[in-house]
């Protein structure tokens, strides 16, 4: 491990001061990815700021019944909080699929959507990966890819997002609050990540030295039904292979679909949100065929992965079958 400084900052100002200011610095909050990168040698910053004090670890209400979470808020208490378990089960149960609880015990709801990829190549510095050093090649192109995108991938890169987290958020149609040497911003959280293109070492749109001080989650209205499946290699303590996070509102009595919000993990460098298989589920029946059309909508643009393992194209039907599967819960009549 490359030997470093480490600062504790008191305050986000304070933090954003001495990360802005310095290129090879980087914050340091709950640990759970950078610590692991750090040990690989696939991080190698010369500062670290730490910063589990220097946000809000309070969930807060806002008019209207959206939450405000701060951005040092455990895993696991915004995932046992009363209100996000009674607005936003998906929220909760995309928490509860992450990770351990001794993980959930550390990680912060700032820190857990901007971990980085688990792509292998990425995490072993004796392959190329352009995520790592740029230009210097993508190691997963004919190798093992079981992990990787079937959406938005470039020539550059085909990893994934881990988080499952991100993925709710994303669904949920979430607020980011930053805060940079400019000054403070909000931007929509479906815009805080982005495809790799010709630079996969960039996996968000944040500056260097900006530091995310809280995340609002929005009230859905109250007859919206939210649930998160996510499919993995084992029952726990596995990374998804396809996972979604779907909210649903049927209208009452008409038996069709007023509003559907829907987010895709384990597909793309992104949490993938399918904004045509909500196009196609608003204003429809809520049937087998309705559901089937919408993930076709969605995957139309699938490209799947060749790899010494076989490769990944399993993942578009994995992705139809959890969609459809999910949508069905969330529609069919409760027993009473």
């Amino acid at each position: 491990m490359r030997p470093f400084t480490l600062a504790t900052a008191t305050d986000a100002r304070e933090a954003v001061r001495l990360v802005a200011g310095d290129p090879d610095a980087a914050f340091l909050a709950g640990g759970t990815n950078l610590v692991d990168h750090l040990k690989l040698g696939v991080a190698t910053p010369g500062a670290l700021v730490d910063v589990t004090r220097a946000t809000s670890a309070e969930i807060t209400d806002l008019e209207g019944g959206g939450l405000r979470v701060g951005a040092a808020v455990r895993n696991s208490d915004l995932a046992a909080d009363r209100r996000v378990r009674e607005r936003h089960p998906m929220l909760v149960r995309s928490l509860l699929g992450g990770a351990s609880g001794q993980l959930r015990n550390m990680a912060t709801v700032g820190g857990n959507p901007l971990q980085r990829t688990r792509c292998v190549y990425f995490q072993d510095v004796t392959t190329p990966c352009n995520k790592r050093e740029p230009r210097s090649g993508c190691g997963a192109r004919g190798g093992y890819t079981r992990y990787h995108a079937v959406l938005g991938a470039s020539e550059h890169c085909l990893a994934t997002h881990p988080s499952d987290l991100a993925v709710a958020l994303a669904a949920l149609d979430a607020t980011v609050h930053v805060l940079g040497a400019d000054g403070e911003r909000s931007l929509p959280f479906t815009e805080l990540h982005r495809l790799p293109g010709d630079e996969p070492e960039r996996d968000t749109t944040l500056a260097h030295g900006e530091l995310v001080t809280a995340i609002d989650l929005p009230a859905l209205p109250p007859a919206t039904r939210s649930t998160y499946r996510k499919v993995r290699d084992r029952a726990s303590y596995a990374f998804a292979l396809v996972s979604v996070a779907a909210a649903v509102e049927l209208e009452d009595g008409e038996g069709w679909v007023r509003e559907a919000r829907i987010a895709l993990g384990g597909v793309a460098h992104v949490p993938w949100r399918a904004h045509r298989a909500e196009a196609v589920l608003r204003g429809a029946e809520p049937t087998e065929e309705t559901f089937l059309a919408a993930a076709e909508a969605e995957l139309v643009d699938a490209r799947p992965l060749d790899g010494l393992d076989g490769g990944n194209a399993f993942k578009v039907p994995l992705v139809t079958r959890t969609l459809v599967a999910t949508l069905r819960e969330l529609t069919q009549e409760r027993e009473s």
